[in-house]
């Protein structure tokens, strides 16, 4: 009678790192602020966010009904949804496919 030998299969014992999932913050537009204001939340809201930056979201969104503001992982997308929505703009978020 022979003794089973045990043998590790290596390929059970690596880890597969998976990127978190990611979310897009969009900027919905209105009737109702500014140009100006919309580029000044903006730039409030998302750390280091540059002027240009911020009007090339706002024209975007002025021009296309809706602008991407950042993509980012779910936390901090639904910060600063709620954050731009908390000073009277409209914002969403999705998943990023």
């Amino acid at each position: 009678m022979s003794l089973g030998t045990s043998v590790k299969d290596k390929s059970s014992t690596s880890t597969v790192r998976k990127n978190a999932p990611r979310y897009k913050v969009l900027l919905h537009n209105d009737d109702f602020n500014s140009m100006e204001y919309v580029v000044q939340v903006l730039m409030q809201t998302i750390g280091g966010m540059t002027q240009p930056q911020a009007v090339n979201i706002m024209m975007e969104t002025h021009n296309s009904g809706v602008g991407l503001v950042i993509t980012c992982a779910l936390e901090p997308a639904e910060f600063y949804a709620e954050t731009l929505c908390n000073h009277g703009l409209t914002s969403t978020i999705e998943a990023d496919d």
